[in-house]
């Protein structure tokens, strides 16, 4: 995106999360350290199954008296019926704010720009994942899974073009943010095909900051700590660009007749669960491979 550049995620959901108890709550379910979350820090998090499968991720950052979670909008009531599991008698509050707030994208020079404002909070607050800032009454923080994905200001959805006019920014279809997200190897759309599949830690999460190996416990951290700290991990989900003909869900990948991978998310961006040893990543990378009746190739992102 160029510096002026924005566009609307529609797509998002939210759900605003308070109560006596809810950063308790919070902290011992999902895979980052909410003790870190500030006004002027936002994490990326996750929550598995017990077993460490992939369930759920999303944003959570300080919002009014307890915390806001955004996520797939599609997900929303899934994300808040899965919690109540865990809820109990916990004085936890949740609250469906998908029909009141808003996502705007604005790129991370728009954030830098923003911070040096005399009239910007924290003004002298560094532009790293996460950096979090207030100005107006709007939460803008950079994405804290790369940087290279901008910034997000969260509003109410009624004051998107009063912000968008007030910045000089000119609004561009969605589609481009998206194609930005899967050039960079993160996956954003679509994630339900990866539920109870693949392990939390196979979808990257741990390279894009969205898990704090040294916080105690959280739901399915056992199998997650193993895997990854005993260099168990074999299989992470990658970018598929097509070379030639048509890619489908559950395709099967193949490397001199080997069978590497499958299609986890076939449209609109392709995503596949790919072995990264034995053989080795490196072996196949950005080589032309069989998929179904289709061509493709594997690119591994460069953060990771």
């Amino acid at each position: 995106m160029e510096i002026n550049e924005t566009t609307i995620l529609d797509d998002r959901g939210f759900i605003k999360i308070n109560g006596d108890e809810a950063g308790s709550f919070l902290q011992n379910i999902v895979t980052n350290d909410i003790e870190k979350i500030t006004d002027n820090l936002t994490l990326f998090s996750s929550i598995f199954t017990p077993q460490g499968k992939y369930l759920y991720e999303f944003f959570i950052l300080k919002f009014e008296d307890g915390y806001l979670l955004e996520c797939e909008k599609k997900i929303t009531l899934e994300i808040i019926k899965l919690f109540n599991f865990y809820k109990l008698r916990t004085k936890v509050n949740l609250i469906d704010y998908s029909k009141k707030y808003t996502n705007i994208i604005i790129s991370l020079e728009k954030f830098k720009e923003i911070t040096k404002s005399q009239h910007v909070e924290g003004s002298a607050l560094s532009c790293e994942e996460g950096s979090t800032l207030s100005c107006e009454n709007e939460r803008i923080y950079v994405d804290p899974r790369h940087k290279g994905l901008g910034a997000k200001i969260i509003t109410k959805i009624g004051n998107t073009e009063n912000i968008i006019k007030k910045l000089d920014l000119k609004k561009i279809d969605k589609k481009k943010y998206y194609e930005k997200s899967f050039a960079l190897g993160i996956p954003q759309i679509d994630l339900c095909k990866l539920k109870d599949k693949i392990f939390g830690v196979e979808n990257n999460l741990d390279e894009l900051n969205g898990i704090d190996f040294k916080k105690g416990c959280y739901v399915g951290q056992e199998n997650t700590s193993r895997i990854k700290l005993r260099n168990k991990l074999r299989r992470r989900i990658l970018p598929i660009q097509k070379i030639e003909g048509e890619i489908f869900e559950n395709d099967i990948i193949k490397y001199k007749s080997n069978e590497i991978g499958k299609v986890m998310i076939d449209k609109p961006f392709t995503f596949a669960l790919i072995k990264i040893v034995d053989p080795d990543l490196k072996e196949f990378n950005n080589k032309e491979l069989t998929c179904g009746k289709s061509k493709v190739k594997v690119s591994k992102p460069h953060w990771m």
